[in-house]
């Protein structure tokens, strides 16, 4: 049983004397034991039932009974709740709960909670609940949190309040259990539940898409080596619980207090979700010497988060002691770290041992990090292979991977079941890895349905393909809406063609009183530099423009070039145009050389003008000719007339 003795009951009515500071030691207990038996061998019956219950508490339970059943054959009602415990440990449980029914009528809290456990083991459940109740409406913190586990096992709400009474008067378990369950009703997902890992899926490496229709790879927003609690994998975002660094919500004040106040008590698991609490909540270092005492106390979990947090602290050493503990006590997450740990060091052998370790342990993490592992080895079969594994035990980002490799390797039909899957398990990657295959086919409406389901979770590449098809269908609102979206987190592609919605609808520059343009930087220009600086060449020729209308040239050749060095032809055409004004017509040259190269067909008109004018007639007619293939169809016009005036020079 929880209880020896009717100890909180005798120390209400001062049969037991608070020991002082100089009977603390063993002197002392002895001193009281000696005083105590003389006062029994007297005839003393209180004394009696203290030493019997001092003798039950040091195990001798020979010297006990009969000291117990003297004080209850006189009435005393603590002598017969532990006569009943005495009986309990000898195994006489029948016999025991008669003398606990004694004490328990005559007003025993200990000894009606002790009844009510025994009907409960039973099975007789409306006598426990009468016996734990009496218990508890007496203020028994042990008859409150059984019969709140007795209530709550049944569904009633009444559990609550009794689960609030036990911790208010110090009931470790009733505390953590009080706030798991006001944790359960917070409007957050709860990383710490029981039987849950603290963290899911350890990344490796950057895994690749499918062609996108922009001939882009879906690259995927998780896969940090060694992340630990970062999820990985072809297009991110792990299998099985919260995200890294997930959006979770602090649990309220209410659930912490009784977390740490279950953990002040010594609770490891308590300790473990207000470390969790602390360190969402950005108090790192309180979140860690909770987690420490958990971990000491024997957790796992909280070992293996407290290695997460040495990790991004920079302690990596400390960090895989710390993995290493809980890896050894099966903690399949800190099994998936120390793998990722040892992959980031090229270590692939140590790597693959830690996620076979994990698999072991139940995590299916561990079979969907050797597919990343062996993807990145170039060993394709055995990559499929521990995909397969893993999707099949319903890890989504494996079933997303698997489908990638699939479709790299020209089986779209298989493939596409395995995006469907893990799209309906929540992957917003394999969401958008559908719209991509769907619009390959063709099936542009199907694929802009899945495209929309990706850019509601935050895919910023899908919000970007349904804002593509909002403006090719003329909606400029829903079309700027993602447009917005995508570009804020972080598409050059976005930026750039938000900035050309904004553009088009921009009202012409005020001018100045004496006929100054005064220029005020617009959204839309905004819009362009930012694009332009994540190396967008098109939004760098269109600043370069903003730039040389206001007439900086130093900053407009400075994006000109940058684009015109990355491949841009309007670049380097615009280049050479800013260059033949200020005076330095050969390099300008150079730059339309480039141009008309790439096919640019001004570009190759105004070499042959240069050319022309220098008296290189043939090399002039060349870029004439040159020009008039290129077009547009002004530009090849006035090539021809240009061409065969030259072609009547050199044969005049």
């Amino acid at each position: 049983m929880d209880v020896m003795g009717d100890k909180a009951t005798l120390l209400d009515t001062g049969r037991f004397v608070q020991p002082s500071d100089r009977d603390e030691t063993g002197a002392g207990e002895a001193a009281d034991e000696a005083r105590t038996r003389l006062a029994a061998q007297a005839g003393d019956v209180e004394a009696t039932s203290v030493l019997g219950a001092m003798l039950l508490r040091r195990g001798d339970l020979d010297g006990a009974e009969p000291l117990l059943r003297a004080a209850t054959a006189e009435g005393d009602r603590a002598a017969a709740n532990n006569l009943g415990v005495l009986l309990h440990q000898r195994g006489y449980t029948d016999e025991a709960a008669g003398w606990w029914r004694i004490a328990a009528v005559a007003g025993s809290a200990a000894a009606a909670h002790a009844l009510g456990r025994y009907h409960r083991e039973r099975g007789d459940e409306p006598a426990a609940e009468y016996w734990l109740r009496q218990s508890a409406e007496q203020g028994h913190a042990l008859g409150a949190y059984a019969l709140a586990d007795l209530l709550e096992h049944r569904g009633d709400t009444a559990a609550e309040r009794w689960m609030r009474s036990a911790a208010e008067r110090g009931h470790r378990e009733a505390a953590y259990r009080l706030a798991r369950a006001l944790d359960r009703r917070a409007p957050h997902e709860d990383e710490y539940g029981d039987g849950a890992r603290a963290r899911v899926g350890v990344g490796l490496g950057d895994g690749r898409g499918p062609v996108g229709p922009d001939g882009g790879l879906d690259r995927g927003e998780g896969g940090e080596k060694g992340g630990g609690n970062r999820t990985g994998g072809l297009s991110g975002g792990a299998d099985g619980g919260a995200g890294s660094g997930s959006s979770a919500v602090v649990p309220g004040d209410e659930a912490e207090q009784w977390y740490r106040q279950a953990a002040a008590r010594g609770h490891q698991r308590a300790a473990l979700h207000l470390g969790a609490i602390l360190e969402k909540r950005g108090e790192l270092k309180e979140a860690g010497r909770w987690y420490l005492t958990s971990a000491k106390d024997g957790e796992a979990r909280a070992a293996c988060a407290l290695g997460f947090l040495l990790r991004d602290a920079g302690d990596t050493e400390s960090a895989a002691v710390w993995w290493l503990r809980a890896a050894q006590d099966g903690d399949g997450n800190a099994a998936n770290a120390l793998g990722a740990l040892h992959a980031e060091r090229g270590e692939t052998q140590t790597a693959e041992r830690w996620y076979r370790a994990a698999m072991d342990a139940g995590d299916v993490n561990g079979a969907y990090n050797l597919g990343l592992l062996c993807a990145e080895q170039a060993r394709t079969a055995q990559a499929e292979q521990w995909y397969r594994h893993a999707a099949y035990a319903g890890h989504r980002e494996a079933a997303n991977a698997l489908a990638v490799l699939l479709l790299q390797g020209g089986d779209a039909t298989g493939a596409e079941p395995w995006f469907s899957k893990a799209a309906e398990a929540g992957s917003v990657d394999a969401a958008f890895n559908l719209g991509i295959l769907f619009a390959g086919r063709g099936e542009e409406a199907v694929a802009l349905l899945w495209y929309e389901r990706a850019a509601a979770a935050g895919h910023t590449e899908a919000a970007l393909q349904v804002g593509i098809a909002r403006l090719r269908d003329g909606d400029e609102p829903a079309a700027e809406r993602h447009l917005r979206c995508a570009a804020g987190g972080g598409s050059a592609e976005a930026a750039y063609r938000l900035a050309a919605v904004l553009d088009a609808r921009r009202p012409p520059a005020p001018a100045h009183e004496l006929g100054e343009q005064v220029h005020e930087k617009t959204e839309c220009e905004e819009w362009y530099e930012r694009a332009a600086s994540q190396g967008h060449r098109r939004a760098q020729v269109r600043v370069g423009m903003l730039c040389a209308a206001r007439g900086d040239v130093v900053e407009a050749a400075r994006w000109y070039r940058e684009a015109a060095e990355a491949g841009s032809r309007n670049g380097a055409f615009n280049l050479g145009l800013l260059l033949a004004r200020e005076g330095s017509e050969p390099e300008a040259a150079v730059w339309w050389a480039r141009a008309a190269d790439a096919g640019h067909g001004r570009a190759a008109l105004r070499l042959a003008l240069v050319y022309a004018r220098r008296g290189e007639l043939a090399e002039g007619q060349r870029w004439a000719d040159r020009a008039v293939s290129l077009g547009p169809a002004e530009v090849s016009e006035r090539a021809a007339r240009l061409r065969d005036a030259l072609r009547q020079e050199l044969t005049a």
